[in-house]
């Protein structure tokens, strides 16, 4: 099922504006892709972690891969939907566990986000993300599970 330009504009106004830590975050849509959806955001000063080294902060890592993850399960949920849906009644879903390896420094002009669906049950669901820079170096990875409803 391909995402209707109605339900991809409701979710970049959420992922991008009404969830006010992501737009602080500065975080954009780079793919609709329902199998591997993709954030990105730019580096910026207040971003830092250690602002001598110019590397990114690993809370803003955490955070970012966390919210791929839930973009990740809205998608599967929006191509779920019966016909007509407007992908706007999503269920409540909530972080249950979240686990972060940093592989490298967060050095980079802007990073890509991108999450993947590995299990998707009635009440629980288990994504895998990947955080790379601008050059494709891969800054880190995560996993988390999801309370669904």
């Amino acid at each position: 099922m391909k995402i209707s330009a109605k339900v991809r504009e409701y979710l970049r106004e959420v992922m991008e504006e009404r969830v006010a830590f992501n737009h602080l975050l500065g975080i954009k849509f780079e793919s609709f892709d329902p199998d591997a959806p993709a954030l990105r955001f730019d580096m910026r000063p207040d971003l830092l972690g250690n602002p001598s080294r110019r590397i990114l902060h690993g809370g803003v890592i955490s955070a970012t891969l966390d919210v791929v993850g839930g973009l990740a399960i809205m998608m599967k949920l929006v191509h779920a939907a019966p016909p007509g849906a407007d992908g706007s009644d999503f269920p409540n879903m909530g972080t249950i566990d979240l686990r972060v390896d940093y592989l490298r420094p967060g050095r980079g002009k802007h990073f890509i986000a991108t999450g993947r669906v590995v299990r998707m049950g009635s009440r629980v669901a288990v994504t895998h993300m990947e955080l790379v820079n601008d050059d494709g170096q891969l800054i880190a990875t995560g996993g988390a599970a999801y309370m669904i409803g």
